[in-house]
């Protein structure tokens, strides 16, 4: 993974007091942390890691956001999730992260620090405040994945399709539209359909229906939520803590 050293004006513990694990912890506290955990910007489409280069880095995303997924025996993508700012990913055992048959991948410019296992164990894990901050994530992307699976088994994909809209669009205000304050849903189509796991051709189908019945309206790379209770009655869609899109296989 090549990094390119941040050119910002904020301090890093500006940064990290925004990271869900470190909302407990004061400035001092956080600056502590932040000498150890270098600060690291990348381009799009960078691989933080892959089967073939795994090794145990804890990645926590500032900014940007990260698709984790993996590849079929004929090289068919399936995205198992994609990660907003404030979260953490990484292949490390010693908190239950167990991704050695993921790929991690930039969907957009990103900011990050990164620790080791050592200062994972030291640093965060010593720290019962963070701790429980960690066990919360884990177990919130535990909830999720089993109702990604339940969605698997008795949705139909334009309604798996309307509930990934609606959680993908449920982020922070930065991802709203200024103008319009409608809700967006940055990803291609492509992108779309590897995460309910679809084809690209079939997800732009259903996306132009959508369109037709004024459920969303379609920009270059963008999803715009019109119609949101439209698609809540499509999609039986329910609230979730800090969702995050998971892999769907088209039935």
């Amino acid at each position: 993974m090549s990094v390119q050293k941040p050119e910002r004006s904020l301090e890093k513990w500006q940064y990290l007091q925004t990271v869900d694990i470190f909302c407990d912890l004061d400035k001092q506290e956080i600056e502590q942390i932040g000498k150890r955990a270098p600060m690291r910007h990348v381009p799009v489409g960078t691989i933080f890691f892959s089967p073939e280069q795994a090794a145990e880095v804890l990645f926590i995303l500032k900014e940007g956001r990260v698709r984790l997924y993996r590849l079929s025996a004929a090289g068919k993508s399936l995205t198992t999730a994609i990660l907003d700012p404030g979260t953490i990913f990484g292949e490390m055992t010693i908190m239950g992260q167990r991704l050695h048959q993921s790929y991690a991948e930039a969907l957009s410019p990103c900011l990050l620090c990164l620790m080791s296992r050592e200062d994972v164990k030291n640093l965060l894990l010593s720290d019962p405040r963070i701790a429980v901050r960690i066990a919360e994530i884990l177990g919130q992307r535990l909830i999720e994945a089993e109702q990604r699976l339940s969605d698997f088994a008795f949705k139909s994909l334009p309604e798996r399709l309307a509930s990934i809209l609606l959680q993908m669009a449920r982020r922070p205000p930065r991802l709203f539209r200024p103008a319009s304050h409608l809700p967006e849903v940055r990803l291609t189509h492509e992108a779309l359909a590897d995460v309910v796991g679809a084809s690209r051709e079939t997800v732009t189908k259903i996306l132009g229906e959508f369109r037709e019945q004024g459920l969303i309206a379609l920009k270059r790379g963008c999803v715009i939520i019109v119609d949101e209770e439209g698609l809540r009655a499509l999609g039986e869609y329910e609230v979730w803590n800090n969702p995050m899109a998971e892999a769907q296989v088209e039935r």
